[in-house]
């Protein structure tokens, strides 16, 4: 995560420190006009239909700021995996979670709910489980060799405590991430108890395009970043897991210091396809994971040449056309399954998410947390330069 300066080109990764924002942010009531990507996603034509009430996103990541104004009353009591570093209300200890939390469930505020971040499910729950710290919290070092199953652990409890989607906008894809036996084992126990999994695919795109987990993992929706003019983000790593793309750069998110920032990078990406799984979810809750993975695959938007390629999956998600299709979808998943092999046939909810259970020894809380949604210009209150994009 990083943040940048309007109109400034100086970035600061937040493993060492945050660059200091001016005074004060852009004012809340402009926020709206620029969340181009709840515009992207049409949004206000999937609100028509839901808006994810009655829908529980787990979002596993750093703490969730339960007090921020564009969340209260969504957030519900959540679970610290990981038990040291920085403690709620610290300033190092809830901002990556909170800018996820945003995207997915943020409901405004104010008389109407007319200032603040929106997310793309407004009236879905978040179940915030904390595995892995802030790039500026001073445990980070210890975390390398602390961490544990954290991440598996908080995939297994998301799952055993109702949530209906699992938000996992961390990963690692440094050189030498591999996989790991007991989160990709937590991974298919969360599918099997019928909880989608989205992940962020990975900011590797001009570092090699490494493989990232736990997007990397079988079932997994895996999303790369897109810009506002729909063109894959340089930083999206393109890899044969890619399923869908969604904005990912550019991104308002709200901030626990009560400013907004704007952000880029696959975590946020990750957020937004897991608010458009919630909004389904909400509307047909008896779809499954690997039903809804291929819904998200057959109603994606400007499909690549060939229908697929590494860059943006098959195309850019659409809530819009996932609920139109998704009720027929439903309805098969109800029907008597005929007998087209000996004894049973496969059955309405068929996986056909690729590969075997993959195994994988353990990346670091710090190699999770890194790099996954790099948080940017701070915005100006009454007016905005336009900020300096990220090529």
């Amino acid at each position: 995560m990083r943040i940048r300066r309007a109109a400034a080109v100086t970035v600061t990764a937040l493993a060492t420190t945050l660059a200091p924002v001016t005074p004060a942010a852009y004012a809340d009531d402009g926020i709206r006009a620029q969340q181009w990507a709840l515009d992207a996603l049409g949004t206000d034509q999937a609100w028509r239909t839901t808006k994810g009430a009655g829908v529980t996103v787990a979002v596993l990541d750093t703490g969730v700021d339960a007090t921020h104004p564009d969340l209260v009353g969504n957030v519900l009591e959540g679970k610290d995996m990981v038990g040291f570093g920085a403690r709620r209300g610290d300033k190092s200890w809830a901002r990556h979670g909170t800018a996820m939390a945003g995207i997915v469930a943020g409901h405004g505020h104010g008389e109407g709910h007319g200032d603040g971040v929106l997310g793309v499910a407004p009236e879905a729950r978040v179940l915030p489980v904390r595995v892995i710290l802030e790039d500026g919290d001073p445990a980070r070092r210890k975390a390398r060799s602390t961490r544990g199953n954290a991440l598996a652990e908080g995939i297994r409890w998301a799952a055993d405590h109702g949530a209906d989607v699992i938000n996992l906008s961390l990963g690692d894809d440094s050189k030498s991430a591999h996989p790991e036996p007991a989160e990709d084992a937590a991974v298919q126990y969360a599918l099997k108890r019928g909880a989608v999994v989205v992940a962020s695919a990975g900011n590797g795109g001009e570092r090699g395009d490494h493989i990232s987990y736990p997007a990397a993992y079988p079932g997994v929706i895996a999303a790369t970043a897109v810009d506002s003019d729909g063109v894959r983000a340089s930083f999206s790593t393109r890899r044969w897991y890619a399923t869908v793309s969604a904005p990912g750069d550019d991104v308002v998110i709200a901030d626990p210091n009560r400013r907004y920032y704007e952000g880029w990078g696959t975590s946020a990406a990750s957020a937004m396809v897991s608010g458009a799984v919630a909004l389904i979810r909400a509307a047909h809750p008896g779809l499954g994971p690997a039903q809804i993975k291929r819904l998200l695959q057959d109603t994606a938007r400007d499909a690549p040449a060939g229908g697929r390629d590494d860059s943006r999956g098959f195309g850019l998600v659409d809530p819009v056309a996932a609920l139109a299709r998704a009720g027929e979808a439903e309805r098969r998943s109800l029907r008597t399954t005929a007998h087209a092999k000996k004894y049973f046939g496969p059955g309405p909810d068929d996986p056909d998410d690729g590969g075997g259970p993959a195994a994988w020894a353990g990346p670091t809380a710090a190699a999770l947390g890194a790099g996954l949604l790099v948080a940017g210009v701070a915005l100006w209150r009454g007016r905005r330069g336009a900020p300096g994009r990220r090529r």
